[in-house]
């Protein structure tokens, strides 16, 4: 049977039910454009390996290295390839994937207290001896039998448990000669496309560095990040103490009815990070005057904020909270972004004299008209109530720019107290398979807009790019300034926003932009159990996004 394969050209061409992608890439509409290497292939808008089988009419276009999804690819399959380097070098060793990094992923061997220098130097060696062998890496499905025998002899315990919540009669697998691993996403279609990577120690384990989506060809130079890194290995050793490190462990506390007190030492972990926090600042009682808290979209920052603030109280502190969204300036004095768009991300949207002003004033014991921003008519208004600092008070205020001091130009660094808050999973899908931050993050920003904005999973996945460009221009840069940081997540979540997001990524279809990512979250819900979202207490963070919290917003 013959199939329709639509080119971006519109052009039309008649193909066999079954051909793989790399074979409809070697057309010349395709051969004549290429700059940078096909890694990959959006057919009918989702993301195929190029070994990929079309068996329907499809319309087929390129995925390049120097492209986000190409980039995506491209670590996904050194990953792949170190596992490979891992199994051959150290066969009786079990190698387990951490977090990101400055730009890579920390790895470690389970059981192994520090990854030696001859160690990593071995799996670089390993690595780029099978990048020179050229081996082909393809993607194939077995039977669900086969997969759990092959992964339980392969010593990859987490990948067999998160199988065993699985009853595919075919598990879809990339082959690189006797190597099988899940294919949860595309890699290249050969390990000589792997050319730019360094693995290098990080104790206890080792970090696999990658290249810039926008800059393929070579590696930026590392960042240091010292506050996420202690925040990754605190909750790593925590789930270890819980022996809830993964999916699998997760699934299996739900499944015998378990999980509900994981829940409750889960919501207890955050308070008590919480009152840690608290107890910091009031150490610096005669100093601090106003506490600044930041992080990216979705981090929970506002209920933070609000579980901080009770804390602070209960040590005897007054705190006042100012919202930095009411210190907007006018519309028509906001700046716009590259596309025209109004930028109400960029520092200067904020009116910061003004703010400034206020503060200053309030610490002098003065009082204030604190402003209200109308965001329909996109004018500010004083209200007509006049503020000031009750006694033994703490300004708290939270926005994405907190951590940046030419917010608060004006105030003493002395008197500020930074604190960054994201969230940082520290559950694994498998040993070879991380979760994303940023996927926990827009789960969390799906679900949220479409409970409290009105907005569908097409319109925040459309926007979500622009989000991300703010971040890493106005957040990220500046989260290691903070005094302390927090870790909104909570490893039980997936499993109750799963309820709510699966009908919304659902919703998105084919032909609209975003049904990649879309499709692929809705994949990765796939792995997760649900909880019923009544078990989620009234004051956990989780409630800012599904809704039901016992806070005001």
């Amino acid at each position: 049977m013959n199939i329709a394969v639509t080119f971006p050209s519109g052009r039309i061409e008649s193909y066999r039910s079954g051909t793989r992608v790399e074979e409809i890439l070697q057309h010349r509409e395709f051969a004549s454009e290429q700059r940078q290497p096909v890694v990959a292939a959006l057919v009918n808008g989702a993301l195929v390996s190029l070994t990929y089988r079309i068996e329907v009419n499809s319309t087929v276009e390129v995925v390049e290295l120097n492209t986000r999804f190409g980039a995506n690819v491209y670590r996904r399959s050194l990953c792949f390839l170190l596992t490979i380097a891992a199994k051959q070098t150290f066969p009786d060793r079990r190698l387990v994937i951490g977090h990101s990094l400055g730009r890579g992923y920390f790895y470690y061997f389970d059981g192994v207290p520090t990854a030696s220098n001859e160690d990593v130097q071995k799996l670089k060696s390993r690595m780029q001896e099978i990048v020179s062998e050229g081996c082909p890496i393809l993607r194939k499905v077995i039977s669900y039998s086969e997969a759990v025998l092959y992964f339980e002899k392969n010593n990859q315990p987490d990948t067999v448990l998160l199988l065993k919540n699985r009853n595919d009669q075919k598990i879809a697998v990339f082959a690189c000669g006797d190597f099988l691993d899940l294919a949860h996403a595309p890699l290249v279609p050969n390990t000589n496309l792997l050319q730019v990577f360094d693995v290098v120690p990080y104790s206890p384990g080792f970090l696999l560095r990658y290249p810039p989506w926008n800059t393929p060809d070579r590696l930026a130079p590392f960042q240091e990040n010292p506050v996420l890194f202690s925040i990754y290995r605190e909750y790593k050793d925590w789930g270890k103490i819980l022996n809830v490190r993964c999916v699998g462990h997760l699934n299996d506390l739900i499944n015998n009815r378990q999980v509900r007190q994981f829940i409750q030492v889960a919501e207890a972990l955050h308070d008590k990070k919480i009152a840690l926090i608290a107890d910091k600042i009031c150490e610096r009682r005669d100093e601090v005057k106003l506490i600044l808290i930041a992080g990216p979209s979705s981090s929970g920052k506002t209920t933070f904020a609000k579980k901080l603030s009770i804390q602070l109280q209960v040590l005897g502190r007054n705190p006042f909270s100012i919202s930095l969204d009411n210190y907007f300036l006018p519309r028509e004095q906001t700046p716009k972004d590259e596309e025209g768009n109004y930028d109400f991300e960029s520092l200067q949207a904020i009116d910061i004299e003004l703010l400034n002003d206020h503060l200053l004033r309030l610490m002098r014991g003065e009082q204030i008209f604190l402003p209200r921003f109308n965001f329909h008519t996109g004018q500010r208004q004083e209200t007509q109530i006049a503020r000031a600092l009750p006694d033994r008070s703490l300004i708290v205020l939270e926005g994405i720019h907190g951590l940046n001091d030419e917010l608060t130009p004006a105030i003493p660094r002395k008197v500020k107290y930074k604190i960054y808050v994201s969230a940082l999973t520290q559950l694994n899908l498998d040993d070879h398979n991380r979760i994303s931050t940023t996927d926990n993050r827009l789960l969390r920003r799906i679900v949220r807009d479409s409970q409290f904005r009105g907005h569908s999973a097409y319109e925040t996945l459309c926007m979500w790019e622009s989000v991300r460009r703010g971040e890493n221009k106005y957040i990220f840069p500046f989260q290691n300034t903070a005094d302390s940081a927090f870790n909104s997540a909570l490893d039980y979540e997936l499993s109750v926003l799963k309820v709510y997001a699966e009908p919304l990524l659902k919703s998105v279809k084919p032909a609209q932009e975003g049904f990649n990512e879309a499709l692929r979250l809705y994949s990765f819900l796939n792995n997760f159990v649900p909880i019923p979202p009544s078990w989620v207490p009234e004051y956990s963070i989780l409630r800012e996004f599904i809704g039901e919290s016992a806070f005001k917003y």
